[in-house]
């Protein structure tokens, strides 16, 4: 009687187990009745996970729950209160986002730009890595290649104005001289009384504001330094972790569009890296016709003014016009048929560069339509100055790929 009842007190505490911890939910973490098979179990129901009461298997990665915290509990019931907080949450995190991203607009285009530059190197680090170099060498190889061209570009441009300035003092007595010596020009400091206005300029308060303008120049000099450094630090890390982040990206896509998002991605990245190598072909296709074209003319500093044409042919659509106007203008102070000579040689150049060599790499590297890109140029300049026309045609080749690989069959299926 007594094994009876017994018996009989045992299925009734299992039906109360099972009542309180129904199929598919987790028991308490301060129950440790548990025998070590069912800690097993509930690993392995954390690592695989459910879809509609059946286990799927995932992959194990990096971004994998661990299982350590517990199986996730059923979600919330939708009341109209919960709805409510949730809408009134929403508004207050998209505000403050909005005065986040506002206050940090600065940062954030240095990021932007060192993300831009880390895509667009990254093709270099994975050439170096297929030739059996490891990952950490070939990101190191590839960012002293960089700071090697950057030194260049400054050596060859800090002394011809350096030179120049000093050239400058020194022979501005002279100039001095010469202008008192010219009668016009005396009966017109005469005239306008030139020579108080200047004695009442060089006054304390404008001396105080021309001290405060040199503050401001040496502030904006350590500014740009500052930049471009926290620029090259970021996009080491970037190079570094390329690999990990691209991951991390498409660990937050949902698992049913993970590989489509991938094999899309993948495509943006590699146009967006076929885009930066081909912008410095053309770049370096023209500091090259520069340079040779200087020393056939007898430019003083060729070398300077290649580098200054190559740095402003990166930016689409008008930075080919910037090189040629300061060349141009070198050009004109050395001489006026030297002058006359390098505006015919950059309008050649132009139209070859447009016409032939241009589309001839872009269009293997995006395949962007020419009104597109015009257009996206514009647009980038307005909105983010030299570093949104740098990223406008990248920008539109992405942009045109989910166009037509995501939204118009999207449509058409509709």
């Amino acid at each position: 009687m007594s094994q009876e009842g017994s018996a009989a007190r045992d299925d009734e505490a299992a039906n109360v187990n099972t009542s309180r911890f129904p199929v598919g939910d987790a028991k308490p973490a301060s129950d440790t009745t548990g025998t070590a098979g069912e800690t097993t179990r509930t690993a392995e129901h954390a690592r695989t996970g459910t879809s509609g009461g059946r286990p799927v298997d995932v992959d194990p990665g990096e971004f994998e729950p661990s299982g350590r915290f517990g199986v996730p509990g059923r979600p919330l019931r939708r009341s109209a209160f919960l709805i409510g907080f949730t809408g009134a949450l929403g508004v207050l995190l998209a505000y403050a986002l909005f005065l986040g991203v506002r206050n940090a607009a600065g940062i954030l285009v240095l990021v932007v730009i060192a993300l831009f530059l880390a895509v667009g190197l990254h093709p270099a680090v994975v050439r170096l890595r297929r030739w059996g170099m490891p990952r950490g060498l070939a990101v190191a190889v590839v960012t002293l290649t960089l700071l090697l061209l950057i030194v260049a570009g400054l050596l060859a441009l800090v002394p011809p104005v350096v030179t120049q300035s000093g050239q400058f003092v020194q022979q501005l007595p002279g100039y001095v001289e010469e202008l008192r010596r010219n009668e016009t020009v005396n009966d017109l400091v005469v005239r306008y009384d030139v020579m108080e206005r200047v004695q009442a300029a060089a006054n304390a308060d404008n001396v105080e504001r021309a001290l405060g303008g040199v503050l401001g120049g040496a502030q904006l000099i350590f500014g740009t330094l500052f930049r471009l450094l926290t620029v090259l630090v970021l996009t080491i890390y970037f190079l570094a972790y390329f690999d990990k982040l691209r991951e991390l990206g498409y660990a937050l896509v949902p698992r049913t569009r993970r590989e489509r998002v991938q094999l899309i991605g993948d495509e943006i990245l590699t146009r967006v890296g076929a885009y930066m190598v081909g912008a410095l072909a053309i770049a370096v296709m023209a500091g090259v016709s520069t340079f040779v074209f200087a020393l056939a003319v007898g430019l003083p500093y060729p070398f300077a003014l290649a580098v200054v044409v190559a740095v402003t042919d990166l930016i689409p659509q008008i930075g080919a016009t910037l090189g040629a106007v300061v060349v141009t203008l070198v050009g004109l102070a050395t001489d006026l048929p030297v002058g006359i000579a390098c505006l015919v040689f950059f309008v050649i150049y132009q139209q070859i560069e447009n016409y032939l060599i241009y589309p001839k790499i872009m269009r293997r590297a995006v395949s962007v339509n020419e009104v597109a890109a015009l257009l996206a140029a514009l647009l980038g300049v307005s909105l983010l100055g030299v570093v949104g026309a740098l990223i406008a045609i990248p920008t539109v080749a992405a942009l045109q790929l989910i166009l037509r690989e995501v939204v118009i069959p999207r449509q058409d299926a509709r």
